[in-house]
Parts: C-alpha cells; structure tokens; sequence
C-alpha cells in the first residue's frame, strides 16, 4: 500500500508553543537505513514501536513516500541496537493553530537547542495560519532530516 506525506517544515523561534500544547511525548529513534533515497527509521514512542519507510521527496521536498507499520515495545528495542550510529531523542509537541495541528520536535542529546514545527497538508497548496512562535522554512533542506541530524548533529554546525 503506498502512502504519500504531504508537510511544511520550520524552524521555531522559541518556546511559547509549549503554552499551547494539548499533548506532548518522547521519541526515541535510530535508522536502519539513511540514504536519501529511503530511509528505515526505528522509533520507539512511550509503550509503542513503529516501523517507517521513506522515499525521497519531490523537488519541493514537500511530498514524499512514507510507509509505517506499528510494531511491538520489544521488536523496536531490539532494532534499535542494531540500527546506524546516532540515535534521536526529542520531545514532539502537539498544537492546534486554526484547523491543522502542529507537531513541535524539541531535540535532546547532541541536537539539543534545536526545534523544529512539522504541519501536515491535505495537497501541496493547502492553506495555513502561522503561530508567532514559527520561524524560517526549512522544507525540503536534507540537513533538517532527523536521518541527516544522526550524521551531522545541530551541535556540530
């Protein structure tokens, strides 16, 4: 089954979003596979394990294969030690603003300072508000991708 991600990607100015936030929770992931091409990610998210296939994007980096298959707490674990060097530790927070939801990423570990707002779209012109909180645009720039910030943390550059 093919599944097609349609999202915008930013940069967040600063914290207040977490005033806004109707639920937020830990992400744990590692990659099996990082070439741009497609991506395995690994993710491990409270008591549940998920399984996520990529493909690379459209020449907006706006749209983009994406399959995942929830997996247990278990098999996740045990891919994750076996998964590429780095591993991903972030706090992702949930925000309403108008009628989408933004997903805030709030990173720990060696890309700690870094937080960036992903919204998902129903087609690549789909209106949005902007909350003041929401910085530069970063959509499509490959070393905003949580498999390129494994090779080159945001405490390297």
């Amino acid at each position: 089954m093919k599944n097609t991600e349609i999202e915008r990607k930013f940069l967040v100015l600063n914290d207040e979003f977490k005033k806004e936030a109707f639920r937020n929770e830990r992400i744990i992931q590692g990659f099996l596979c990082s070439v741009p091409e497609r991506t395995v990610r690994v993710r491990l998210l409270g008591e549940q394990g998920f399984l996520t296939v990529k493909g690379i994007g459209n020449e907006s980096g706006t749209t983009r294969f994406e399959w995942e298959r929830e997996i247990s707490k278990q098999e996740a674990e045990s891919l994750l030690e076996i998964c590429e060097p780095g591993i991903i530790d972030k706090e992702r927070y949930f925000v309403e603003v108008g009628e989408h939801i933004f997903e805030i990423d709030e990173f720990a570990l060696e890309n700690k300072g870094l937080m960036m707002a992903e919204v998902e779209l129903k087609n690549e012109e789909d209106l949005f508000e902007k909350p003041n909180w929401l910085g530069k645009e970063v959509t499509g720039q490959n070393k905003y991708y949580n498999s390129s910030l494994v090779k080159n943390p945001f405490r390297n550059w």
